[in-house]
């Protein structure tokens, strides 16, 4: 019977250390890059809730216009026929006005980055076709 040693026969299997610390460093540089993206892109995706009830708003600013046949924007505000009344902004509710056609809505000073953003949509005025301009501090932020 053939005796044999068993530290020669057996091969060892597994990963060196250059291996492991090159896989960590890999995993470091993509999670530096992709953390931040992630972040901007879920703050972008949060911020369309401004943008979308800003969009419903101009629907009724519109309607407004068109049903009273107005020439000048100056009675298109909150409260005014379709138009809803104003909402303050407060740390659980986003607030909406609109003033003179001019649609404001302001993110809720909820403790994110997009507390008290504003997104405002202005009309190019009364005549049809309107045409809608979109500014405000989440527009200057890149969110828009």
């Amino acid at each position: 019977m053939k005796q044999t040693n068993d530290s020669t026969d057996r091969k060892q299997g597994g990963f060196t250390l250059i291996e492991l610390m090159i896989v960590v460093a890999i995993i470091g540089i993509l999670a530096a890059i992709a953390i931040p993206a992630y972040t901007t892109y879920t703050q972008k995706a949060r911020f369309t809730e401004a943008v979308l009830a800003a969009s419903t708003l101009k629907t009724d600013v519109v309607t407004y216009i068109q049903t009273n046949g107005l020439t000048a924007l100056t009675a298109a505000d909150s409260g005014a026929g379709s138009i809803p009344a104003a909402i303050v902004a407060t740390a659980l509710l986003n607030g909406s006005s609109v003033a003179d056609g001019v649609i404001t809505i302001t993110w809720a000073a909820d403790g994110t980055a997009l507390a008290g953003l504003t997104y405002i949509f202005t009309p190019n005025g009364a005549a049809s076709p309107i045409s809608w301009a979109a500014t405000g501090t989440g527009c200057a932020a890149n969110y828009c």
